[in-house]
């Protein structure tokens, strides 16, 4: 994973819309970056409503936020607009934006072990550096769970 203090890795990714998104873009506001393993799955519908469900905390606190897969852009597109989200999904089907981020990796489900996305999330601040690193997510307070870390 990324360490607070490194340089956030840019990318330009296609979001839900099929509309090239780019880190760039969120240049002087602070940008959650949530990694999800597959879009319409229960545990990462229970995150991205969570986070959808406390945007408007994200936002009084100048945060934008993007969510990442490998999910193709239709694929974001239903999941986008099924649950409501107020913010942008990202497609990266080539993994480029995913394993720069460090959010690609072995993984261990029914005793098989196989590679995939590690559901990790960064807070990446004004400048483009690491705020914080969520290494280990709750899916159901994902979202008040980054909001409480910015108050301390």
């Amino acid at each position: 994973m990324l360490s607070v203090g490194d340089k956030a890795p840019s990318f330009t990714l296609k979001n839900q819309n099929d509309e090239d998104i780019s880190l760039s873009d969120f240049q002087g506001s602070k940008l959650l970056v949530w990694f999800f393993p597959k879009a319409s799955t229960g545990g990462c519908t229970k995150e991205g409503c969570g986070i959808r469900d406390n945007f408007k905390k994200f936002q009084k606190n100048n945060i934008n936020v993007v969510g990442v897969s490998k999910d193709s852009v239709k694929a974001q597109s239903n999941f986008s607009t099924k649950n409501n989200f107020p913010y942008d999904l990202l497609s990266n089907t080539e993994l480029g934006m995913i394993k720069a981020y460090k959010a690609w990796g072995k993984k261990k489900m029914y005793g098989k072990e196989y590679e995939g996305i590690i559901r990790i999330s960064y807070l990446i601040n004004e400048k483009g550096i690491i705020e914080k690193v969520y290494p280990k997510v709750n899916t159901s307070t994902h979202g008040e769970d980054v909001l409480e870390s910015i108050k301390e």
